[in-house]
């Protein structure tokens, strides 16, 4: 009755399909519906920290990627800044009290220094390469 009809399939998650079978019968199979792949998350954005301690910045030197947001925390017992040198400034922080945070996201390649302008010694540097460290 179903001979030289091919496959039927019905349904999403389960299909029934006509198959021939011998004498020319047909019987009923069930078979799987093909798998739908689940869809992936976004990568994490990427992140960086630099600690404020003592009259320093810790780590001095920061190797990131592009799109890494890097955030400053103040840890000493004073207040501090996070100025970047360039001109026009790419970040500049308010004044930071303790264990206040300042956050910036770099986009793009480059080396950005960086200092603290109530303590114009104390220095940074952010290098963003595209390969990251």
């Amino acid at each position: 009755m179903f001979a030289g009809r091919g496959v039927r399939v019905f349904g999403l998650a389960a299909a029934l399909v006509m198959l021939p079978a011998a004498g020319g019968a047909a019987r009923m199979v069930e078979s799987a519906a093909p798998a739908v792949p689940a869809p992936q998350a976004a990568p994490a954005a990427a992140a960086a920290e630099v600690k404020i301690d003592n009259f320093s910045f810790s780590p001095a030197t920061l190797t990131v990627a592009p799109g890494t947001t890097v955030t400053w925390t103040n840890r000493d017992d004073i207040p501090h800044t996070v100025v970047n040198t360039d001109d026009p400034r790419a970040f500049k922080s308010k004044v930071l009290d303790t264990d206040e945070k300042f956050s910036y996201t770099f986009t793009k390649a480059g080396t950005f220094a960086y200092f603290c302008s109530v303590h114009p010694k104390m220095t940074g540097t952010v290098v963003v390469t595209a390969g990251g460290k």
